[in-house]
This record gives structure tokens, sequence and C-alpha cells, in this order.
């Protein structure tokens, strides 16, 4: 890895390692070391140095809340705010246990795209009126609860990422 311009040029080990660690972030060094044809220790001091400047930020369980028997809905709220206020709107809604994802979008208008989760639409209902709606910004609200999920990814880093 090599620092260029204050950022991170990562080389085509480092983006390697980033795709075994995606596949399994819990295979021990030796074993990326030997699907890699690299040493263990090299590995080890890739992903320390990668953990250390914010590339790798976490590792996590990915819960299948369905199969785990959890109850619960998902909704995707458009958050139609005063264009002044859309930064302090979107930074109050990532700090609600309820709100899983926050995105700023520029249409006709400077939107807030969230993807809530509640018990049930009661909740939901609410985290909306109590929580969101209030917010200090906030023009209008539209909430479309998901009936039916065909594809929940993340993504997966693929092919050469050689940066010389």
């Amino acid at each position: 890895m090599k620092t260029k311009n204050r950022g991170n040029v990562l080389d085509d080990l480092d983006w390697r390692i980033l795709q075994v660690l995606q596949e399994n972030a819990r295979q021990p060094y030796m074993e990326t070391g030997r699907c890699l044809q690299v040493a263990h220790s090299t590995i080890h001091d890739r992903i320390k140095k990668m953990e250390e400047q914010g590339i790798i930020e976490k590792y996590m369980a990915i819960v299948n809340l369905e199969k785990a028997g959890a109850k619960y809905i998902t909704a995707i709220m458009t958050v139609f705010t005063d264009p002044k206020e859309s930064e302090n709107v979107a930074e109050k809604l990532s700090k609600f246990e309820e709100v899983l994802e926050v995105f700023t979008s520029l249409s006709e208008e400077l939107l807030i795209i969230a993807k809530v989760i509640a018990e049930d639409q009661e909740k939901l209902h609410l985290f909306i009126a109590h929580s969101v709606a209030p917010l200090a910004g906030v023009l209008r609200i539209r909430t479309s609860i998901v009936t039916k999920k065909y594809k929940d990814e993340i993504f997966f880093i693929k092919g050469s990422h050689d940066s010389e």
C-alpha cells in the first residue's frame, strides 16, 4: 500500500486481501496467505495498515432477521427539506436507531432518502410523526412500505484493481 496525495493507494494485493475478507472475514491469516500465495505475516501487516487508515472500518455479522424470527417492517422514507436545513436533517436522521441508511439526492429538489425499520405500522407512524416530522427544515415526508425484497446485497470487490 502506498500513500499518494494524502490519500491511500491500494495495490493489487491489498485489493485481493479485501476480496478475501469480504467473502470470509473470519478466515485465518494463514489460510488467506495460502490462498493469495504470500506470507501470513504480510496479510496481517496489510490488514492492520488498512484498519489504521480507515479503509477497513469494521467487521460484522449480517443477520437475516426473517430467519431469526424477528417481526419488523421496512420502509423507504423520502424527506423533502428546506435546502438550507438538508444537511442538518440528514445528520439528525442518521442518529435514530430506526434509521438504517441515509442518502441525499438531487433531482428537481434536494431530497433525503432513508431506509427505516420498525416493529409494525403503528410504531413506524409514531416514529415519523414524533421524531422525523418535527425536525427543523422538514417540509413533507413520503413513505413507502417494502412489501417484498428481491435483492439485498453489499458491494463486493471484483477483478483487478492494480493502481500502477
